[in-house]
């Protein structure tokens, strides 16, 4: 947690320095919107657009992979249970 801090507060400190530096104003044209703001905003707010595209993209992937994990694990205490009923009688180990 204190390693995920350090890794923000070092990436914000980047990001103000960076904002400081390119403070242009530039004017971003699409279809009929246009807006002016500094060319550190523009890149900025882009660069957080993407980030947030990236996530919903593939959040369909993270639940496929949770929900088959949560059924694995669900598999394995159902086998877990049956092989505690079955006692140490049945169970038996491998022919060779």
């Amino acid at each position: 947690m204190v390693l995920f801090l350090v890794l923000a507060l070092a990436i914000s400190i980047l990001a103000g320095i960076f904002a400081l530096q390119n403070s242009v104003p530039i004017t971003v044209s699409f279809l009929f919107w246009e807006f002016e703001g500094s060319l550190a905003l523009v890149l900025l707010c882009t660069f957080a657009l993407g980030v947030v595209v990236s996530l919903l993209v593939s959040a369909p992937a993270m639940i496929r992979k949770r929900l088959a994990v949560a059924n694995q694990n669900r598999r394995i205490n159902e086998l877990e249970k049956r092989l505690e009923q079955a006692g140490p009688s049945q169970r038996t180990s491998p022919k060779r």
